[in-house]
């Protein structure tokens, strides 16, 4: 009788640790997030004054504040926001304010789309679209739809602009390969 009772225990023992692990212990990740709501409504998915930080295993850092943030009730990682801004700071460079009117925003892989009015400001450099598509993963920027280029000496209408950030090489196009790049040098 003692054995059974003691193999008993630690089968149980066994099986509550296997069911901590499986359903109650979450995979660490290298990013962190932290979300910072100023009212929920209550019975509402609609969350005023929404900030969110996120931060890279490299140390790169993005912030997102919004006005307004909707759940998504299909698919609760992702928050619609209103009235978006957003600052990166990346390690080893300058922050890049980002500022829209409208975001969506994934809170597993912290990817953000921005759209309508989209200014992006870095250094002496003003990008103005009305798409973006941020991805810390991809460490990417796309920009597209009614995209204007200015800096110090040049303006620029495109496309797209693709910024690799990790890198920091940027890439100018039209979709129509008939198409040019318009640059206008201010000087």
């Amino acid at each position: 009788k003692i054995i059974i009772s003691i193999i008993a225990f630690f089968a149980i023992i066994l099986i509550l640790g296997f069911l901590y692990l499986q359903f109650f212990k979450k995979e660490k990740k290298n990013l962190t997030n932290e979300i910072e709501p100023q009212e929920l409504s209550q019975n509402s998915n609609i969350i005023e004054n929404v900030k969110y930080s996120s931060k890279d295993a490299n140390g790169n850092e993005y912030i997102i504040k919004a006005k307004q943030g909707e759940i998504d009730i299909d698919k609760s990682n992702i928050i619609f926001l209103k009235n978006v801004s957003a600052v990166v700071n990346l390690k080893n460079s300058n922050q890049i304010f980002i500022f829209a009117d409208f975001g969506k925003y994934n809170i597993n892989n912290f990817d953000t789309i921005f759209s309508k009015n989209v200014i992006i400001n870095y250094l002496e450099k003003k990008i103005s679209s009305e798409y973006l598509d941020f991805s810390i993963i991809r460490n990417s920027m796309i920009i597209s739809k009614n995209v204007i280029y200015k800096d110090l000496e040049n303006n620029l209408e495109t496309d797209v602009i693709e910024i690799d950030i990790k890198n920091k090489s940027t890439k100018f196009y039209m979709y129509n390969k008939d198409d040019k790049v318009k640059i206008i040098n201010q000087k």
